[in-house]
């Protein structure tokens, strides 16, 4: 998703704009003009006009948000500052600052940094599990290439080579990776987009008779939804599986939940073996 560009008024006057049609359009909303010399057009981000308003640009997980990357915390602003412009003018939210090199040269009026150096700032921003989370949905979405992994983790701390090794980009969403994190520190043997005939793919199948599948926030059941699960839940069961349904609100921020659901049902099916 192309970022939109900034305009200096020089620009649009020599596109044949006057003065006065600027003013108008500014006055009437056809443009914005978040700080002096630069436009924007109708219908951009607020979060874009903001970094615009501070002299910078949208990165990290602002600027992987607006792509569809899935990010934890989406309510700061992460706006990309040249290095000598330490003291910004200030907005009535949160914002926070990046002054990091750039590692990709964004073209003339950019109003976000480059891809690749957005998944970098957020990777070194967020908690590792979210990391991971990001880098699977920069991936899977192919917003980040596999080639370029190498280079992302050269230019990261040493510290986070371990999160090269737990990415999956067949993970479909955030919430997806989290659990997949969540089955691995418990030590469980699973599989990842099954197919089972008669019943269609689900997220995971752990040890051979549990199936999880994963809650998004970007989808919001409605009852057919509703109906349409339960009835693959009952020819799964009718299968001999089980089915555990976790919701995104839970698998986000509260997982110590989540991950204790999951334990419960595995050592339960281990105490049942050994009676």
């Amino acid at each position: 998703m192309a970022a939109p560009r900034s305009l200096t008024r020089r620009a649009l006057l020599d596109a044949g704009w006057t003065d006065r049609r600027l003013a108008a359009a500014v006055a009437d909303g056809r443009l914005h003009k978040p700080r002096p010399n630069a436009y924007l057009p109708l219908g951009v981000p607020a979060d874009t006009i903001d970094a615009c308003a501070v002299g910078g640009r949208l990165t990290c997980a602002s600027e992987l948000a607006r792509r569809g990357v899935f990010v934890l915390e989406r309510s700061d602003l992460h706006v990309h500052l040249h290095e000598n412009r330490r003291h910004p003018p200030t907005l009535a939210r949160a914002v926070r600052r990046h002054w990091d090199r750039l590692r990709r040269t964004p073209p003339p009026g950019a109003t976000s940094v480059e891809a690749f150096d957005a998944v970098l700032q957020a990777i070194r921003c967020q908690p590792p599990r979210a990391a991971v989370a990001t880098l699977d949905s920069a991936l899977h979405l192919g917003i980040l290439h596999p080639d370029d992994l190498d280079e992302l983790f050269r230019h990261l701390p040493r510290r986070h080579a371990i999160l090269r090794k737990l990415a999956d980009p067949r993970a479909e969403s955030g919430p997806e990776t989290l659990v997949r994190l969540i089955l691995r520190s418990l030590g469980a043997t699973f599989d990842v987009q099954v197919r089972i005939r008669g019943v269609g793919r689900v997220d995971f199948v752990v040890d051979g008779w549990l199936i999880v599948e994963c809650d998004s926030e970007a989808f919001h059941s409605t009852w057919e939804d509703q109906r349409r699960d339960r009835r693959r839940d009952q020819a799964a069961a009718a299968l001999g599986y089980a089915t555990y349904r976790p919701i995104a609100e839970d698998i986000l921020w509260r997982p110590e939940e989540v991950r204790a659901a999951l334990a419960g049902l595995l050592c339960s099916r281990s105490r049942g073996r050994r009676r």
